[in-house]
């Protein structure tokens, strides 16, 4: 099950315009301290004002990311990456910070010297739905990704057997279009990918 840590209201504050609020770094702060006294198993993210521990993915929901990685990789822009590897994106318009079970981000911009990472380094995320986290999934990522203008959100909802692909995103509004299918189809990853993912051999 997930957990919360209840941060109190005072300390979410609007953003300036240069999009840090005072509230959002400290919840940020508050992560990093948190970071290193979390319990094995589980990660942290920053979701409507509080920071909200979850535990790790099963092992067997391994093989659909293992697949989403393999065929994305031939793909990935120029001076970017693919990686599983866990680490927290930063978005302070939104107050959120995320941890996306696969992300595709450039890798000059994500040199940074600590554990948050600017979630405008990002060309592509995926989720992968669990029961602690699925609601979060379908719709505050949705919101934040499409407002932050990450080219390409990848939905795999394991409670249904779907995958949504989520792009095209208009600044401050978010995801203007998306394409769902059930696993064993195939659907169009857009550019900057420009390919058709696989799911033949995906199971929920």
């Amino acid at each position: 099950m997930a957990v919360m840590v209840d941060i109190p209201r005072e300390a979410l504050q609007p953003v300036d315009d240069d999009g840090a609020g005072i509230g959002f770094e400290q919840l940020c702060r508050d992560l990093e301290l948190a970071n290193d006294a979390m319990p094995d198993g589980y990660r942290a993210e920053i979701i409507g004002g509080k920071i909200v521990m979850s535990p790790w993915s099963k092992g067997d929901y391994n093989d659909i990311l293992d697949s989403l990685h393999d065929q994305l990789l031939p793909h990935v822009p120029q001076g970017h990456r693919a990686r599983t590897t866990p680490n927290l994106f930063v978005f302070p318009r939104q107050a959120r910070g995320y941890g996306p079970d696969l992300h595709v981000s450039d890798k000059a911009a994500t040199r940074v010297d600590g554990i948050l990472l600017p979630g405008s380094a990002l060309s592509l995320v995926a989720e992968q739905t669990s029961s602690p986290t699925r609601f979060v999934d379908l719709t505050d990522k949705v919101d934040v990704y499409g407002k932050a203008e990450v080219p390409v959100y990848v939905l795999v909802d394991m409670a249904k057997a779907t995958v949504t692909v989520y792009h095209d995103p208009i600044p401050g509004e978010g995801y203007q279009a998306h394409t769902q299918v059930k696993f064993g189809d195939s659907v169009r990853i857009p550019a900057p990918f420009d390919f058709d993912l696989d799911t033949a051999a995906w199971t929920a």
